[in-house]
């Protein structure tokens, strides 16, 4: 597929830069479901169980094209959903607490019609994923975290490990006033691209690819809401609402996990996510792609889609 080049003059909308086909063109069905006073968009391939995929920054439900191909012709009901402030979904003026958005994840299960989901996240999705599993066990039937460790794994690497904090610089970024909003947007969302290009390992996506990232980017009011996470998140450490949420993340994982990392990820460190199965009671497999960055679903998505979907089937995901 073939994007057009962003034009920062002609700002797109979520119609022309959200909801495409997959590549070879392929199409998913596009939907909006109502979750947790928000509307969000998702995209839908196959029948069966239902996976719920959750995308990370700076990217949108396209990052799991070919997971969703994958899934659905394992026989899976492979859903893609925007987080909110991303994509299709809703724009809204606050809610991107982890808590607030772990509740929109668990909601649009529900409103999927579907008793639970197994979840599979990367990056800020990850961090989500973790975030439901722990909040909401009833609706999460399996668990699948790329790219990111615990919440309270990442917090402990974010304030006692200098090469984490270092590694994170963007998250430091992030927390200045106005100036990363205009960055990622400048250009055409030029930053976007150099982003993926640099988290990534020796096989960074297309250039094409990345001109999608781009355009969703320049989306307006994405960038501002895309980055409020982050800001939740270094900000809270110490306000009450921060400890508390670090409180509730001790209530162990009570699912079956797989975690999966890129040996080469420059954004967060091996030995940050590493020890997150110490928050894990239940079958906990640990996967580390040698050769690969922070995006191994796009990187090496053959690879990638193997490791998942043999998981997913396996009745004893503890061997």
């Amino acid at each position: 597929m073939t994007a057009p080049t962003p034009d920062p003059s002609t700002p797109p909308t979520a119609a022309t830069a959200v909801r495409l086909d997959l590549p070879g063109g392929e199409a998913v069905t596009h939907r909006d479901v109502a979750a947790n006073g928000a509307r969000f968009h998702v995209a839908e391939l196959g029948d069966g169980p239902l996976v719920l995929l959750l995308h990370g920054f700076p990217q949108f439900w396209w990052t799991w094209r070919h997971q969703l191909t994958a899934l659905a012709d394992a026989g899976y009901r492979a859903v893609a959903m925007d987080l909110r402030g991303v994509g299709g979904s809703d724009r809204t003026p606050r809610g991107y607490d982890p808590a607030n958005l772990a509740l929109d994840i668990t909601g649009v299960v529900r409103s999927l019609g579907e008793p639970d989901a197994a979840l599979v996240g990367h990056d800020l999705g990850g961090y989500l994923a973790w975030t439901a599993a722990v909040m909401r066990p009833k609706l999460v039937r399996r668990l699948v975290v790329s790219s990111m460790p615990h919440p309270r794994r990442w917090r402990s690497a974010m304030l006692s490990d200098f090469g984490q904090t270092r590694a994170s610089s963007h998250i430091w970024g992030f927390q200045r006033p106005f100036v990363p909003e205009r960055q990622l947007v400048a250009d055409g969302g030029a930053l976007v691209g150099d982003l993926i290009r640099d988290w990534s390992g020796p096989r960074p996506p297309e250039e094409e690819d990345l001109a999608v990232y781009r355009r969703a980017m320049c989306i307006p009011s994405t960038a501002h809401c895309s980055i409020e996470p982050y800001r939740w998140m270094m900000r809270s450490m110490a306000r009450p609402d921060g400890l508390q949420f670090n409180r509730r993340m001790k209530r162990p994982v009570r699912v079956p996990t797989l975690h999966l990392h890129g040996s080469l990820d420059p954004v967060m460190r091996t030995r940050s996510a590493a020890g997150s199965g110490e928050y894990v009671e239940a079958p906990y497999r640990w996967r580390l792609f040698d050769g690969l960055g922070h995006f191994p679903h796009e990187e090496d998505p053959v690879a990638f889609s193997t490791e998942l979907v043999n998981w997913l089937k396996d009745p004893e995901p503890d061997r």
